[in-house]
């Protein structure tokens, strides 16, 4: 086997490894509040919630010390915090050992993400970097996907325990032959340390955000702490800008946002996130609610639709390589929210699996692995190799913000099912994911021409110069 593709799937299996416990711990979480009876559902709801806050408020500053300091030494380093953590939460022996583990996984899987794509690309020549981009993400579909499925049967073997020491036979295998096989890469031309307070400015903003996201159902949208979180999001947010701007290093290079298909894939993988966590969320809660599936029985029921993604993503490299990923994400965004449409018209409280759910699983499915690795490859395709690890890191924070937003807007339009139509909720939810399959291909329409190249000045020329070529 090529280098390259030994490479591809190190590093993949880790970046795998990390997006699965973003979803498969939500299927343990019944069985952990069994263990834990004597503490307060708040205070557990910190085991989700801690996850996904520090995660996506870390990856962007993650991205930029690997380019600064190095890809593959941050890789190793983030996928044995990754490892050590989940050991330590699989033997956790109260919820607040349990918590603090978790936000050291969120820190471990933060590093891990964008340094992997970073080390994958530099190992592809331009003309095969979407199909190589395409795989990498396709994995992290297929792993968000994979959770609830995996989870159910780890739980139902042994216990909330598993699906965290699951993670050592995934990245143990992966982290092994990485300190041989990857080649270390850095940005040769800076000097001194990123901004830090422009870093920690970033963590505080997006956190905040995320925690307002996130609690806003349980604590009340209009409550003084949500309220203040959204405050300080906000004035963190905009004075993080500000300073990005005037800064001789700063963690984001904003000039970065002037290229085109950065700044319209990051805002398309935004709303396709949206969709995208919320349907998984809502599907697994229809089967197990309104079908009365057990959560073995739901997980093999939503197994085509992360099948068809794998199946279907190097068909969206090949494709994205060929004729450019506008081609290939607006007919994805397109069918992806057919597929929630299908569920919208043809389910009801009567379970009819072949006749209406597989069909339109299997849709979705098809579209997850079309758009979403042609919103990745896009993504990076025209940023200078000095940038990698950032923009990936970017990109994946606006996937998790819109991740969290999914799942808070899925938790607030379902909310208790009635009784007497307990299909009419998720028919609700459903077209909200319809929608937002529609408006990511609206997005993905001024993707544009994206032209592949090699970009090795300094980063803001760079950028600068790609933006530039691009003017129509």
């Amino acid at each position: 086997m090529e280098r390259r593709w030994k490479v591809l799937i190190v590093t993949s299996t880790a970046a795998f490894m990390a997006l699965l416990d973003v979803t498969i711990v939500n299927i343990a979480f019944p069985d952990i509040r069994v263990s834990f009876r004597g503490d307060s559902l708040v205070g557990l709801s910190w085991i989700l919630n801690g996850y996904s806050v520090v995660f996506a408020a870390a990856l962007v500053p993650a991205g930029r010390l690997a380019d600064r300091f190095g890809r593959k030494r941050m890789f190793l380093a983030g996928v044995l915090v990754f490892l050590v953590a989940s050991a330590v939460c699989g033997l956790a022996p109260s919820v607040g050992v349990l918590v603090a583990a978790r936000v050291m996984q969120a820190l471990g899987g933060a590093v891990l993400m964008p340094t992997s794509l970073a080390l994958i690309l530099p190992e592809f020549p331009l003309e095969k970097r979407a199909m190589a981009t395409a795989l990498w993400t396709a994995t992290g579909a297929v792993a968000a996907a994979t959770g609830p499925s995996l989870g159910g049967l780890l739980v139902d073997w042994y216990g909330w325990r598993s699906v965290f020491f699951v993670n050592l036979l995934i990245g143990l295998p992966a982290l092994i032959p990485a300190s041989r096989l990857l080649r270390e890469n850095r940005d040769e031309q800076a000097a001194g340390w990123p901004d830090l307070a422009g870093a920690v400015l970033l963590l505080v903003g997006v956190g905040a955000l995320a925690l307002a996201i996130v609690e806003g159902q349980g604590w009340g949208w209009t409550s003084l702490r949500v309220l203040g979180a959204f405050v300080v999001a906000v004035i963190a947010l905009a004075v993080f800008v500000w300073r990005s701007a005037g800064h001789p290093t700063p963690v984001v290079d904003l000039s970065m946002f002037r290229v085109r298909s950065f700044a319209v894939a990051s805002a398309g993988t935004f709303v396709f996130g949206i969709g995208f966590f919320g349907l998984l969320l809502c599907n697994v809660l229809f089967l197990t609610t309104a079908w009365h599936y057990s959560i073995v029985h739901a997980g093999t029921a939503l197994t085509p639709g992360p099948v068809a993604a794998a199946i279907m993503a190097p068909v969206s490299g090949r494709l994205s390589d060929r004729f450019g990923q506008r081609l290939v994400a607006v007919p994805g965004n397109l069918l992806f929210g057919a597929g929630s449409l299908l569920l919208l018209l043809n389910t009801t409280a009567h379970p009819h699996y072949w006749t209406a759910f597989f069909p339109a699983t299997t849709l979705g499915g098809l579209g997850v692995g079309l758009s979403l690795p042609a919103f990745g490859s896009a993504a990076v395709a025209e940023l200078p190799r000095t940038r990698f690890a950032t923009g990936a890191g970017i990109v994946t924070c606006f996937r998790q913000l819109g991740a969290v937003l999914g799942i808070a807007a899925l938790v607030a339009i379902i909310g208790t099912p009635t009784l007497g139509d307990p299909a009419a909720a998720f028919h609700r939810a459903w077209s909200l994911v319809a929608v937002s399959g529609l408006v990511a291909a609206l997005i993905s329409i001024a993707l544009g021409r994206v032209r592949a190249r090699h970009v090795e000045v300094a980063p803001r020329t760079a950028v600068a110069e790609s933006a530039a070529s691009r003017a129509r």
